[in-house]
């Protein structure tokens, strides 16, 4: 049975006591499975807890960072935290003790496909070693988002799929007890910044392919959610303004704290050319000018780019934690934020109106409403909540 508690979600309320566990002590934990098997199946992936439940994961997140740098003023981590640096320090040395084989091609380097199985032997312990016994129960399930998360073994690719299942896992933690209210900041600055750090590591040890790229009208060839977490992480930041992004001074001196600018760092490593050629929708970003509005549109361009395109949901696992059936009429993302106290100033939707959609229906035609600039995407025009300069290359 599935606990979502939206009797809880209460903005005044910062206990972390009340509103770790959403499951019970005898949630019955099933193996996950997909559920969006045609394109038809995606207005039922839509109005479901999953969506609800993730979307609102995402913007829990994204204002619990907001103007924090990675480093977090040095502040003590919990346990499981601290458990999960560990994991992903394991699964880094992994990467060294697989070396990439020598092959004719160029890219997929099959040596991938020897540590994905190392990764599927060693999952099951390996989350055993981040949580307290009580909720090794919840491994099973939990596990198999785990597995998702560093790519493809057949096609040895990696995309905002596999980052999508990551952060699910996380979300997972969130709901069986294991991380609670005052681990949310330290969930992206901590651990998803090392999962980067893995993940990167792959893509370039084992060149893999981006799954589902659309080149140069993509945001990023492997990555999204970063972006998102880390406009925030830059909102009112008294050096750093959009424009300067695009000073490769800047990314040096910050990319360490902050995830948007190691995204940068990133990419000014793996491409080459100008950057207004090689990342012209990041560039036509660095034109907005401040972060937040960058942040509000990064979050719409991920609904319709990543959470609303079928090739990347039908490779999503549903299971009793995150289940693919239809929420309750009255739910939104306020609502559905899995007991994490939702910001006081965060909308249900993402537009800037005041009122709460009632129903689905309300919802959407909330967001039809909204007026926003448009940039050119792979799908055609994404309304987004950016400007791109006039003299963008054509």
């Amino acid at each position: 049975m599935f606990h979502s508690h939206p009797g809880e979600n209460r903005a005044s309320s910062h206990s972390s006591s009340s509103s770790s566990c959403v499951v019970d002590e005898d949630h019955e934990y099933v193996v996950p499975t997909k559920g969006v098997k045609v394109p038809d199946d995606m207005r039922l992936w839509e109005k479901s807890e999953a969506y609800f439940e993730y979307l609102g994961f995402i913007l829990a997140l994204n204002d619990a960072v907001k103007g924090k740098p990675n480093s977090l003023g040095n502040a003590p981590l919990s346990p499981v935290v601290e458990n999960m640096m560990v994991l992903l320090c394991r699964l880094d040395k992994m990467i060294d003790d697989v070396p990439p084989i020598q092959q004719p091609q160029r890219f997929g380097n099959q040596a991938f496909r020897t540590w994905y199985q190392k990764l599927n032997e060693r999952a099951f312990d390996l989350i055993q070693s981040v949580l307290p016994e009580k909720l090794h129960r919840a491994i099973p399930e939990i596990m198999h988002y785990l597995l998702e998360a560093f790519g493809n073994p057949t096609r040895i690719d990696y995309g905002t799929g596999h980052e999508l299942s990551f952060v699910m896992f996380l979300c997972c933690l969130f709901k069986i007890g294991a991380l609670v209210e005052s681990d949310k900041a330290a969930v992206p600055c901590k651990i998803f910044a090392r999962y980067l750090e893995v993940a990167r590591k792959l893509q370039q040890t084992y060149r893999m392919e981006p799954a589902g790229s659309h080149g140069v009208w993509s945001l990023d060839d492997y990555q999204f959610v970063p972006f998102i977490w880390g406009s925030s992480q830059l909102v009112a930041h008294p050096r750093i303004e959009p424009v300067s992004f695009l000073q490769e001074d800047i990314v040096e001196m910050y990319a360490h704290d902050y995830l948007f600018l190691a995204c940068i760092k990133y990419i000014n490593k793996v491409k080459t050319g100008p950057f207004a050629e090689h990342s012209n929708q990041l560039w036509g970003i660095s034109g907005v000018a401040n972060w937040s509005k960058i942040n509000g549109g990064l979050i719409k361009m991920y609904k319709a780019e990543v959470l609303g395109k079928f090739p990347v949901v039908q490779h999503i696992l549903f299971g009793s934690l995150l289940p693919l059936k239809l929420a309750k009429p009255n739910a939104s993302v306020r609502k559905m934020r899995m007991s994490l106290t939702p910001p006081p100033s965060m909308p249900s939707t993402l537009s800037n109106k005041p009122s709460q959609p009632q129903n689905q229906e309300e919802l959407k035609q909330q967001e039809s409403q909204t007026t926003n600039l448009e940039v050119k995407s792979a799908s055609g025009n994404t309304n987004l909540d950016v400007n791109v300069p006039e003299d963008t290359p054509k």
